[in-house]
């Protein structure tokens, strides 16, 4: 979907630009600056596009500005409740305001954050929550929809257009339906994402269902993973579910199931292997095949293929035998074979 195009410090979010961004959260006090910029260069290393950081208080405001200095990518400041703090948080440097416009419900005090957001055209998330409505609105599609171009028009009536949406619920189904619905009415930007999915493996399953139902029909400008886990996981799994979906390049990792016929640790290679492999922006294909029965014929549309047998590691590239070696030596041929560009 084309939407208006927003500016995020260095950034396009939106109109022509087809990148899909992937946004993390800090989960450092944004106080504890040194923390909090170790933490975001984690995840700048692999593959966060923008950070968020929550401003539960003045000090943490003041703390955006020492954090921008070390840091090489965009920082959102979320705020709710203290209109204060959003102010702060701009002249402090925040490239990107997040707030709930129904916890920060004095018109007056929005008025004045939007006022300061344009001098400095600074965008504004404008973030609902499912578990978070006002008392009034249900909790159902089209209320949370109308709920939401109300306050676009708040802020349009106040000549403020540097927009992006969010509306995150539990009920992943539920949250499908709202950003359908939302992108066939605004013409903002949307960051999408299921909050509260739960950890690792439960977050995985529902967050994947969300985004590959809304991706795969051009909805959805920038993603967050949210997790019950390290924030930087959050990234590695938003990183390797765009490249999955073809929406980045990144290295297509191929392995097979394992069976009773290996003959190598192949278990222990593929962990070693994708943790050198994940990040490379390489459009390619490398599988890792447990034996030589269906080896090839498994992988036979591979960059690179490996195959091992008892006393041996082949590795193929495009299907003719490249070279033999000890299972100690694979990590390095392959990457040898990556940095020269030869496959």
């Amino acid at each position: 979907m084309t939407t208006k195009e927003i500016k995020i410090g260095n950034l396009i979010l939106g109109g022509k630009n087809k990148k899909i961004l992937i946004q993390g959260m800090t989960n450092t006090k944004t106080k504890d600056v040194f923390s909090t910029v170790n933490q975001i260069k984690d995840m700048e290393k692999n593959g966060c596009d923008i950070v968020r950081v929550a401003v539960l208080d003045i000090e943490d405001a003041y703390a955006v500005k020492e954090i921008k200095k070390q840091i090489n990518i965009p920082i959102v400041c979320d705020i709710h409740y203290d209109y204060k703090l959003a102010l702060e948080s701009i002249n402090n440097g925040a490239d990107k305001i997040r707030i709930n416009p129904g916890n920060i419900s004095n018109v007056g005090h929005l008025k004045e954050i939007l006022t300061l957001a344009n001098s400095k055209n600074i965008p504004i998330r404008i973030g609902i929550n499912g578990g978070s409505l006002p008392k009034n609105v249900k909790a159902n599609v089209s209320s949370v929809v109308n709920l939401v171009k109300e306050y676009i028009k708040l802020f349009e009536d106040n000549n403020f257009y540097n927009i992006v949406v969010s509306v995150k619920t539990t009920s992943y189904l539920q949250g499908i339906k709202i950003n359908e619905k939302l992108s066939k009415e605004i013409i903002y930007p949307l960051h999408i994402g299921v909050t509260e999915s739960g950890g690792i493996i439960d977050g995985n399953i529902k967050s994947t269902i969300f985004f590959n139902s809304l991706l795969k029909k051009g909805i959805g400008d920038t993603i967050r993973a949210s997790f019950t886990s390290d924030p930087v996981s959050e990234i590695i799994y938003a990183k390797r579910l765009l490249v999955n979906l073809g929406l980045r390049d990144g290295i297509n990792l191929v392995s097979c199931p394992t069976c009773g016929r290996i003959e190598y640790d192949m278990i222990s290679l593929y962990n070693k292997l994708y943790l050198d492999l994940y990040n490379i922006n390489k459009n390619m294909t490398i599988s890792i095949m447990g034996c030589v029965v269906n080896g090839l014929g498994e992988a036979k549309n591979s960059d690179i293929c490996i195959i091992g047998t008892k006393d041996k590691i082949l590795i193929y590239k495009k299907n003719v035998l490249y070279k033999k070696v000890d299972i100690e030596n694979v990590i390095e041929e392959i990457k040898n074979i990556l940095a020269s560009d030869t496959y």
